[in-house]
């Protein structure tokens, strides 16, 4: 199979792709990039001199920041491409100068480092090495409610790491306070009709902003839309014909992908809470989706064996092969950089791949241990990565959750140390100041009633994680 395919999948393609509420084959963004080169080039022929790299800097921040701006798409009849791009860099330093300030500490050099640390992020080239700071663990604290009366299928944080929501295979839905460590709203699935309701949650998404909170699961094919704020139901998402086993929104932005037990990836918009596309390839049902800035995604197909990078605009995807084949599965995948990502599934083995190569750059096979009883590998069920570092955590279903450190160019995993739970470690995700580790667990996996584990509490677990720098 081809590493790298084109148009797979795009349907009959009658109907104009639609992305951020324009129809069309260029977008608002690749409109405004066109006018912005369009600046640079008269801004040369009046004999103004700028370094290649400094052009480059700027117009990367300035394209990834020009969706931010616009709703002032009023005035650019009034002015010409140079001046709505001076414009729109200057706000852009104007809105970090101030976020810097807001710090405790306004340090010089302060908005040239986020700059130049955002087009690194932008290129997956920023890589903070943090994780040889982390030493071990505080007490954990234990998250539970009277919601929660299944295991814990899934997690996510809001942007800041305030605020924490959780899915049940009860169907219940939780929303908690990081800080706090208390229940702030739930809501709990009734037998029968339901608004917004459903028989099981096995995903869930937070937008950047925090306005839209997007679940799936079995049941029903359909996405359900939240409000991140109130929780309160705004709409169903149409489309897939099995249920969604993943979701996650587009970083900045109101796009959402979703991924599918009917092997489909689809894209849609929030703005205007419309279907956008369909994306096919997979060749068995869909198990994880993850995605950062790009507007690309990435999924793990289950037992076909593959994860695949899917390119929107381009409409092309790019498959990896490199887990064991006949009968095993991949069952998670996660970014931790753009150019470099992590997978896991029921053949035990931790992988770490870069977008650049179609096998594994290291491969670590039975990273949690095998079974005592039957010999066969510990099932890998979760991981989370703290993004642009080299930490990185996965979770078995023998309640071992193992810290690992990326070594030079993500080519080897050191084990920093493990958190010993009790259950299905069925989802795992760093706060963004990495200085805790929450897990969602469960007496059963998230996908199956392969094993029980009795003593299991369904719970959330908070790890307090220890940094020698801290102390």
């Amino acid at each position: 199979m081809s590493f790298f395919i084109r148009n797979v999948g795009r349907g009959s393609g009658a109907q104009k792709r639609k992305l951020n509420g324009y129809h069309g084959k260029t977008s608002k963004a690749q409109f405004a990039s066109k006018r912005l080169k369009k600046a640079n080039k008269s801004v040369h022929n009046d004999n103004e001199s700028i370094a290649s790299t400094d052009e480059e800097f700027a117009e990367d921040n300035i394209r990834k920041n020009t969706e931010k701006f616009e709703s002032e798409t009023e005035e650019e009849e009034e002015e010409t491409a140079q001046e709505k791009s001076v414009r729109l860099a200057k706000k852009y330093l104007q809105e970090i100068e101030e976020q810097e300030r807001d710090r405790a500490e306004f340090e010089e050099g302060a908005v040239a480092q986020r700059l130049r640390e955002e087009y690194l992020e932008q290129k997956g080239r920023l890589k903070k090495t943090v994780a040889s700071n982390y030493i071990g663990h505080k007490e954990l604290i234990l998250l539970r409610c009277k919601e929660h009366i299944g295991p814990i299928t899934c997690i996510c944080l809001s942007s800041d790491g305030s605020t924490l929501y959780s899915g049940s295979k009860d169907g219940s839905l939780v929303k908690w306070s990081v800080k706090e460590k208390i229940k702030l709203k739930a809501i709990k699935r009734k037998k029968g009709k339901t608004k917004g309701g459903m028989k099981s949650i096995q995903c869930m998404a937070i937008s950047t902003d925090g306005k839209f909170l997007v679940v799936g699961g079995n049941g029903c094919n359909d996405i359900k839309v939240f409000s991140g704020d109130t929780l309160d139901h705004i709409k169903n998402l149409q489309g897939h014909r099995k249920f969604v086993s993943g979701l996650i929104f587009r970083k900045d932005t109101h796009t959402l992908y979703s991924a599918s037990e009917d092997r489909s990836v689809k894209v849609w918009n929030l703005d205007d809470m419309a279907y956008v596309e369909s994306l096919f390839g997979h060749q068995s049902g869909i198990t994880f989706i993850d995605a950062l800035s790009r507007e690309r995604a990435i999924t793990s197909g289950g037992y076909d064996g593959s994860i695949r990078i899917w390119k929107i605009v381009e409409g092309s995807q790019l498959i990896y092969n490199g887990h064991s084949l006949g009968g095993n599965t991949i069952d998670v995948v996660k970014l931790i950089n753009e150019e470099n990502f992590l997978s896991g599934g029921d053949d035990g083995q931790l992988c770490v791949w870069g977008c650049l190569k179609k096998k594994p750059l290291y491969s670590l096979p039975d990273a949690h241990g095998r079974d005592e009883t039957n010999g066969q590998p510990m099932w890998i069920s979760s991981i989370a990565t703290l993004l642009n570092t080299d930490l990185v955590a996965s979770g078995s279903r023998n309640g071992a959750v193992k810290l690992w450190q990326c070594g030079q160019d993500f080519r080897s995993l050191n084990l920093l140390f493990e958190v010993k739970l009790t259950g299905f470690i069925n989802a795992l995700t760093f706060t963004p100041d990495g200085t805790q580790l929450i897990a969602g667990v469960g007496n059963e996996h998230r996908s199956g009633r392969w094993w029980r584990i009795p003593e299991a509490k369904n719970s959330i677990v908070i790890i307090p994680l220890i940094n020698k720098k801290d102390k």
